[in-house]
């Protein structure tokens, strides 16, 4: 079991924390409209250990944000007189600075008393405020770590460089949700979020960038099971069109699993489609006994591209339904690392090629890419051809319907 502290009866578990958003407006009151003040009570385990405060300053619906901003004083005022003019229009620096800059979401307060102090602790907290509170026209504003006047300066600023920030003029740091490197940083604050919830709190999350280099990735127990669901949901999916479509031709403005592949494959026959529908099957029996998952043939290779994307949505989507195929799996760094997935669980991403108009052909073995290539089994006739036929499937092994 990973290492713990106690206080005050609370575990110190990153895994127990959780927000609670609050924010009153009063109905006649049309200030409300262009500056937000949300109060997100900090609770660990249910008993409240901390507060977050952030302000939505909404530039398209205030009539002078800089007025509006300047009327609260404190820091929203020393921001607005920073990115601001006095007529209310961003200065020229900042948008220089920001690649589309909207609107303004402003975080001037933390308290988070030890041993939550923590920088991925703050750094995870403010990720949940930008993701919940922002879009990609927003501008995230935090203090440095001597701004006297905001409460938990110095840990927001931390946090604020996690999620790759740049010091802006006057020391005020920025996220930029227009670019990657934020969405970035927070997907790794999660994963160190998880490091901390494994081995307590002491864990050094700087030497765990270091050793990540060193760490050979791999297919997580949590990753297997949401992979399982996807694949077990494909199947279901795929048998049921099997059924329904028979032996209709598909068109480009039909729906459904099959007639997501690409349209090379839309004139295909039931048997074809009964073979694609057991690859789903076939992947998530590997899942489900323990086995590598290693696609065998183009097909497979197929469904599991799929399968990723369908495990990417499920991951966002289900989260009570991942809860309980999760439950009691230990916590890895590399869980639900998606684009690790896409990355190494394929010798090479040929098969894709297939959705590119501008390659019709290439399927051909005689077609000069392919060979310039060296592609294999990309004609819709050798999709399901082993690989290795060494490590070939039982081809008596049947289908779950007949």
């Amino acid at each position: 079991m990973a290492p713990h502290l106690t206080v005050t009866g609370t575990r110190v578990d990153p895994a127990l924390l959780s927000l609670e958003l609050r924010h009153q407006h009063r109905l006649t009151d049309r200030s409300g409209d262009g500056l937000q003040v949300w109060s997100a009570r900090i609770d660990a385990d249910g008993e409240p250990i901390g507060t977050l405060r952030a302000a939505r300053c909404l530039y398209w619906r205030s009539g002078n944000l800089y007025d509006r901003m300047t009327d609260e004083g404190g820091f929203l005022a020393h921001v607005a007189t920073q990115v601001l003019t006095p007529d209310g229009q961003f200065s020229s620096e900042f948008e220089a600075a920001v690649e589309m800059p909207n609107s303004l979401l402003v975080i001037d307060h933390l308290e988070l008393p030890a041993p939550w102090q923590h920088p991925i602790v703050a750094a995870a907290l403010v990720a949940a405020l930008i993701d919940r509170f922002t879009d990609n026209h927003y501008a995230v504003v935090l203090p440095i770590d001597d701004t006297a006047t905001v409460p938990g300066a110095a840990l927001l600023h931390q946090a604020a460089e996690l999620l790759a920030a740049d010091e802006y003029e006057d020391g005020l740091l920025v996220i930029d949700t227009c670019l990657a490197a934020p969405e970035q940083g927070a997907a790794q604050v999660r994963q160190r979020l998880q490091d901390l919830s494994q081995h307590g709190m002491d864990y050094p999350y700087d030497e765990a960038d270091e050793d990540d280099e060193d760490d050979e990735w791999e297919l997580t127990p949590r990753t297997r099971a949401v992979l399982r669901l996807a694949l077990e949901d494909l199947g279901q999916m795929a048998w049921a069109e099997v059924a329904a479509l028979g032996e209709e031709h598909l068109t480009h403005k039909s729906a459904g699993l099959f007639a997501s592949l690409p349209k090379l494959t839309f004139a295909q026959d039931s048997s074809w489609r009964r073979q694609m529908a057991r690859t789903f099957d076939d992947l998530a029996g590997d899942l489900a006994a323990g086995r590598d998952l290693e696609p065998g043939c183009t097909g497979e290779e197929m469904a599991l591209h799929l399968a990723i994307s369908r495990a990417r949505e499920i991951a966002t989507d289900r989260p009570r339904l991942v809860a309980v195929a999760i439950e009691g799996l230990p916590v890895h760094r590399y869980d639900l690392d998606w684009g690790a997935c896409s990355d190494l669980l394929f010798q090479d991403h040929d098969v894709l090629m297939l959705f590119d108009a501008s390659m019709d052909g290439i399927e051909d073995p005689d077609n000069q890419v392919n060979q310039m290539l060296g592609m294999v089994n990309l004609g819709l006739g050798d999709w399901f051809i082993p690989f290795d036929p060494d490590a070939a499937r039982d081809p008596a092994r049947g289908f779950r319907h007949v």
